[in-house]
């Protein structure tokens, strides 16, 4: 993959913080309080080009790669992280591997609209009992006349509620393990196919989350999305993606809390304030660099799995621990429901869980350090 010159990351970069500034900032408080996505700022982030990065040309997008859709991300999360997520999801987990594993005539169906603004992206994989644990899934399919039928729910799936295509995962059987787990792209309207209930979250309100049930679902065949009893493969290579994503909207978050922070020490400076400021800033740009790397390793074909579960994590324990700090400097106004300070805290304490809490990442990344038994250094 051509790598991305300064220039082009740059204007993207441009291109995204005077979008999050004109659309985004002026609706943050309202979408927080109303917890809605409006139909509006979708169709705006289609005609910005936003959500057909990393879709050629060829099939109706903008190109570019991660780098690119990493500055773009974090512009936007700063303004308003709910609306960056919505991004992050349609794109890493619903376009991206719609356009790696799926037929032409898949891409033909679905990509242009996904691009355009016209379909938004949702990817299905996390279950009342199976969250952490991809391969515990227990929603089935089996073949039938007409293709397939898929019975099962879904649990906190991102975008679903306005979503015009989802990647869902399902086993033919959950004794087969990973090897009987299919990946299928759903339309939302298919006959079965319902969303049971929306949550009421604490942060990124305006990110729906839902819980999605499937009865007797009938899908045709060409609604597989890759081989048969690939879908654990197709799940996890599309959540690496995703990490990288989930890590630049936790940057996102991190950069507003310093600017947050910002304000109020230039107020109200005292040297506490200012330890706090300076040690939340090596913080962020530790994090910023995670994240760059993650993302040029993606654009180069280089593994980049480790790099972004640590981009991840890292990522997430800055925003957290830069919007509590800025608690402690905004004083009892900052604690104040409704005001940026105590919005943005809420709004960071969701990326320790979501895209693989933290717990996860780490023991990932320990999987990783152990199985690089072969004398590299670290």
């Amino acid at each position: 993959m051509a790598t991305a010159s300064e220039s082009a990351v740059q204007a993207w970069k441009d291109k995204a913080a005077s979008f999050a500034r004109r659309e985004l900032e002026p609706l943050a408080a309202e979408i927080d309080r109303t917890d809605l996505l409006p139909e509006a700022v979708v169709a705006a982030l289609g005609r910005e080009g936003f959500l057909g990065l990393g879709t050629p040309a060829r099939w109706g997008g903008q190109g570019g790669g991660a780098r690119e859709f990493v500055a773009v991300l974090e512009e936007l999360a700063a303004a308003n992280p709910a609306i960056a997520v919505v991004l992050a999801v349609h794109v890493s987990v619903c376009a991206a591997p719609i356009l790696a594993w799926g037929t032409d005539a898949q891409r033909e169906t679905y990509l242009p609209d996904l691009a355009g603004g016209r379909r938004l992206g949702a990817f299905a994989l996390t279950e009342p009992g199976a969250g952490s644990d991809a391969a515990a899934l227990r929603t089935r399919y089996r073949t039938v006349a007409s293709g397939y039928e898929l019975n099962g729910s879904k649990m906190f799936i991102s975008n679903a509620a306005s979503a015009g295509a989802i990647v869902l995962f399902a086993t033919r059987d959950p004794a087969l393990g990973p090897a009987g787990i299919s990946a299928f792209v759903v339309p939302p309207g298919t006959p079965g196919f319902s969303v049971a209930q929306r949550f009421d979250k604490l942060g990124l309100r305006g990110s729906e989350t839902t819980e999605l049930v499937l009865d007797r679902v009938k899908l045709p065949p060409e609604a597989l999305l890759g081989p048969e009893g690939r879908g654990l493969a197709i799940a996890l290579s599309a959540l690496a993606g995703g990490r990288v994503g989930i890590a630049s909207c936790a940057l996102g978050v991190a950069r507003a809390a310093l600017e947050e922070m910002r304000r109020n020490v230039r107020a109200d400076d005292t040297e506490w304030k200012r330890q706090l400021l300076g040690s939340s800033y090596a913080e962020l740009l530790a994090a910023r660099a995670l994240v760059e790397e993650a993302a040029r390793r993606k654009d180069a074909d280089e593994p980049f799995v480790d790099q972004a579960s640590a981009a991840k994590l890292l990522a997430s324990r800055a925003a957290v621990a830069i919007a509590s700090r800025g608690l402690d400097v905004g004083g009892e106004a900052a604690t104040r429901q409704g005001s940026a300070a105590e919005r943005i805290f809420r709004d960071a304490r969701v990326f320790p869980i979501v895209e693989g809490t933290s717990e996860i990442q780490e023991l990932l990344l320990a999987r990783g350090f152990l199985k690089a038994s072969d004398g590299r250094t670290v």
